[in-house]
């Protein structure tokens, strides 16, 4: 590559995250605190009282807090790692962060930078796969043209934080296939045992690896083959050592502990419900569709049309299996569908738990973006390749399609702002409310209490909200300024002056209050209602 145009892609690569990075900076404050997040983080500082009873028992004993902190025997939560919500506890303390308001906006700002890192890593992937930095970075503009997956970026701490560290693992994975060396091995082991202490399905990398060692060392030349098995002895025991060290809960009981949150995936605590389909239904017997048709209607039209012509291109590659494993490529995109749809399998075949949508399975989304990128490369080929006017027409049309979805995605994004994370790309928003879960996260509770107290220059204002989701206005309330959080009280509905309601597990309207007084829609869809009791 000439010099100038080596040094213009890397400017423009950088301009790409430089601005993604000032885009999140100018955006984390807008966004509510979600359902999980003091779970999350109670989560971590758990762990952080434990790991300090082992490493400094009297410094800990010290601190003013240290008797109201749950023992690790009392966390619920044990199943989920806390790699990475240890730091941000630690963060917190160092940045001296003290009030809810400012603890939660940090750690938004801190999960968005790590979503950055994370799209960053799917750009190298692409970039690795299709030969041009100019490819990866079209997968990494569909990862950010993601509407729930953009939101999610600033308050989920576990789903596309995880995405990120599980491509991760993949992109290590592929540089230690490509070049087998003990460093790429030990670096593909850190990464692995990072993934599975960010939550526990992170285990998936361990047989894509193996599976793909062996079909590398299958059709690698004979006098490779003993440096490649050389290199990958210290992967296993590496990654066991990761696993226990970056997860305190497994340290007085590696191997049972893990074993336990292993299988949390195949159960649930509590018999939740979850609307899917017009109908309230348990979260144990969801029919095998749920997590495909979640992934299709909050997906981009046109990113499922690629992902389809994608994956058409390499069925069709594969009539000539022999042909197509022999080259680098082809191994690639078959990492890719086994990364994409094997987990998506396996929840259905093992009838695993899932509820709010298809998060549990984000991780496989940088795997379906790639392989749309390789259907919309394979489209762009055809049409340079187009001799006949027909074909060039075709060519056209697709053209346009693609760019008006990018651009009505793009522009869906702008104006549900801060809520992309109730975005649909199918059916119109009338037939959504009905049929799926809205704002599960709750996090318009935070815009309804702000203009109650805009509106109400009470000093106790009694608000009450459905009783399955009191939590809704708790959280509603980490976000304002002290003052204002002092004046919301927290009542029954026959108490309340006001009822706030985000719709969760009740999507019906709530007609025995009469007409709302505030309402906040996201393309049609009612996500938020405030009403005056008497």
């Amino acid at each position: 590559m000439p010099a100038a145009l080596a040094f213009s892609h890397r400017w423009l690569v950088g301009a790409f995250f430089g601005l993604l990075t000032l885009l999140g900076v100018g955006l984390y404050r807008d966004y509510g605190v979600g359902w999980d997040e003091q779970v999350d983080r109670l989560n971590g500082i758990i762990n952080a009282k434990y790991v300090a009873l082992k490493l400094a028992p009297e410094l800990a004993r010290q601190q003013p807090t240290f008797a109201d902190i749950p023992e690790m025997r009392d966390n619920q939560d044990t199943d989920h790692g806390v790699f990475f919500q240890l730091p941000l506890v630690v963060l917190e303390k160092v940045m001296g962060a003290d009030d809810t308001r400012d603890i939660y906006f940090l750690r938004h700002l801190i999960i968005w930078l790590t979503c950055v890192a994370g799209t960053w890593v799917v750009y190298r992937l692409g970039a690795w796969r299709f030969g041009s930095w100019r490819w990866g970075l079209v997968t990494a503009g569909l990862l950010v043209l993601s509407p729930r997956l953009f939101a999610e970026s600033f308050y989920n701490y576990k789903d596309p934080v995880f995405m990120g560290f599980f491509a991760l693992g993949i992109y290590t994975l592929v540089r230690w296939l490509h070049q087998p060396t003990v460093l790429r091995a030990l670096l593909h082991a850190l990464a692995t045992g990072a993934a599975i202490d960010v939550r526990t399905m992170g285990v998936l990398l361990v047989p894509l690896t193996l599976g793909f060692a062996a079909l590398e060392i299958w059709y690698r030349p004979q006098q490779e083959r003993r440096r490649f098995l050389l290199s990958f002895l210290p992967y296993l025991p590496l990654t066991a050592v990761v696993v226990v060290l970056g997860w305190p809960y497994l340290w007085e009981n590696p191997l049972g502990h893990f074993l336990e949150a292993f299988q949390s995936f195949s159960r649930y605590r509590s018999d939740m419900l979850t609307q899917y389909l017009g109908h309230e239904i348990s979260v144990r017997e969801l029919p095998w569709h749920y997590a495909p048709v979640w992934l299709l209607v909050t997906t981009p039209v046109a990113y499922s049309a690629l992902f389809l012509i994608g994956l058409g291109v390499v069925l069709w590659a594969m009539h000539r299996p022999q042909q197509w494993l022999a080259s680098m490529a082809g191994r690639l995109d078959l990492l890719f569908v086994a990364w994409c749809l094997g987990p998506l399998l396996a929840v259905i075949v093992l009838h695993s738990v899932l509820y709010d949508g298809w998060r549990h399975l984000y991780f496989i989304y940088p795997a379906f973006l790639l392989l749309a990128v390789g259907g919309l490369r394979a489209l762009w080929c055809s049409w340079q390749q187009a001799s006949r006017p027909v074909g060039r027409a075709v060519g056209w049309v697709g053209a346009a399609f693609l760019s008006f979805g990018v651009l009505h995605t793009a522009a869906r994004m702008v104006l549900d702002h801060p809520y992309q994370n109730v975005y649909f790309s199918v059916p119109p928003a009338a037939v959504t409310g009905k049929l799926f879960e809205r704002d599960y996260w709750a996090l318009s509770g935070r815009e309804g209490l702000e203009w109650i107290l805009a509106h109400d220059a009470g000093t106790a204002i009694p608000v009450a909200t459905d009783p399955r989701t009191r939590l809704l206005l708790h959280n509603a309330q980490l976000l304002l300024p002290a003052t204002e959080r002092a004046r919301v009280q927290m009542v029954p509905p026959e108490q309340a002056r006001y009822f706030l309601t985000t719709y969760r597990w009740h999507p019906a309207p709530y007609l025995a209050y009469g007409t709302p007084i505030y309402e906040r829609q996201v393309n049609g869809l009612t996500i938020l209602s405030v009403f005056r009791l008497h």
